[in-house]
Parts: structure tokens; sequence; C-alpha cells
């Protein structure tokens, strides 16, 4: 389980997440929603160890403690993002960020190094996941349409072997067919392999179809909880119509 006690943040003298608890449950899928510029990125880059939040704010997988890592290092201080991919975070940042001048099988290969078994052979159940990325592994990533780059972020970080997948927006721009694809992918992966996802999204029909419990942010506080079949449409007026 991901656990958040008390996580604050602020960019200079803006806060941007003000004492946030949540409980990521294991095999299960978790949506973060808000609107715009309430602070669902930086809670994610957070839990990546890509911001460092204040000093009181307690970040968890099961027993382990990221945010003072003493564990890991000598001193007690934030675990880093490379120490948190080998304790079994992947992250598909939003935007998708793939490498644009490298093939896509080189691409996937970035993601190895990572891996807690030292692994350098790209897992064939990504391949069945994402048959496309097996017929594309010599073009180069920047060649690809954006939902492929999309399925390509997400099948770079599972290659690295992770527990808990971190997604940003991965709906943001795709086609609808592939949108879809995405959603059974990221079911199996909980069905099948007892994956937990923590997924940030803005389009809710896929948050109902595909997620099982939601956190609703508001100037970096959480304003409304619980399993998707609750989020109701006076939720939705109060918090994240635009």
């Amino acid at each position: 389980m991901l656990t958040i006690k008390n996580l604050s943040f602020s960019y200079g003298s803006i806060q941007t997440l003000n004492s946030v608890d949540m409980e990521m449950e294991t095999g299960k899928v978790t949506c973060i929603l808000g609107r715009n510029g309430v602070g669902k990125t930086t809670l994610l880059k957070n839990i990546m160890g890509i911001l460092k939040p204040s000093s009181e704010s307690v970040i968890q997988i099961d027993e382990i403690e990221l945010t003072t890592a003493s564990r890991f290092t000598r001193r007690r201080s934030p675990m880093a993002p490379h120490l948190r991919a080998k304790l079994g975070l992947g992250y598909v940042p939003q935007g998708r960020q793939i490498f644009p001048r490298i093939t896509v099988e080189e691409n996937l290969k970035v993601a190895l190094q990572g891996r807690r078994d030292r692994g350098r052979i790209i897992p064939g159940f990504v391949y069945d996941l994402f048959p496309v990325l097996k017929e594309m592994g010599g073009r180069m990533g920047g060649d690809l349409s954006g939902g492929q780059q999309q399925q390509l972020a997400i099948a770079r970080a599972l290659c690295g072997d992770p527990e808990i997948l971190v997604l940003d927006e991965p709906t943001e721009g795709i086609q609808p067919n592939i949108i879809q694809q995405i959603g059974e992918i990221l079911r199996q992966l909980v069905e099948e392999r007892g994956m937990t996802v923590v997924l940030v999204e803005q389009y809710l029909d896929f948050v109902k179809e595909f997620g099982h419990n939601f956190y609703v942010l508001n100037r970096g506080r959480v304003v409304a909880e619980g399993e998707t079949s609750e989020l109701s449409d006076d939720i939705i007026s109060k918090h994240l119509s635009v």
C-alpha cells in the first residue's frame, strides 16, 4: 500500500499541497481528480521524489518510508528517484516524455537499468500488452503517433518492473480507441498482476469505468474521497466542472 500522511509542498511562498492524506490500496486503481492547477502533478512528483515535500510529510510504501529514507542512506534524507524506482515505483509523466531520437526498442531498454532483478531483456508481457510496439521496434520514438507514444511511455515504465504504476493524465490528447485500450491494459495489470495504479485523470468516464477509488484535490487539500461509484454529480459540479 502507498500511504501519504500530512503531505505539504510549496513553490516558494505559494502553498501547493496542504496536509494531504491518502491511501492507495494494493491491487486497486486510485484516481486523483481536480481542476487544473490544484496540485495533482505536484503530488505525483512528490511521490516519485522529483520534488521534496515539507519536513513533516510522510510518504511510505508498506512499512518503508520514502521521505526519511534512513534505511537506504546514512543520513535522514528523502529517497532519491532512482531508489524509488528500484523499490517498485514506475512513472508515466504528463506529456509522455519519450525519447524521440532513439528507437522504440531503445526507449524500452532505457528502463531496464532501474530493474530490481537487473534484467536486461524487455519482458515478454510488455509486448503482449502492446504488440504494436514490437512491430515498430526499429522506428524512432518521434515518428509514432500521440497514442502510440503514450503506449510507449506506459510500456517503458512497465519494463522497470514496478509494483506501483503512477500515471499523469494518460488519456490527454489520445484518440478514443487507444484510451479504451489503455484502460483495459490497466485493468489487466491490476487483475492479473496485482499492480497498484495511481492515476491523475480529467476524463471522468474513464475514471468511472476503470477506477476503484478517488480523491479530489482543491486548493491543495483533499475535499472529497470514496469509491468511484460514489463520484456524484454534486462533487463534480462543486470541484470538477470548469
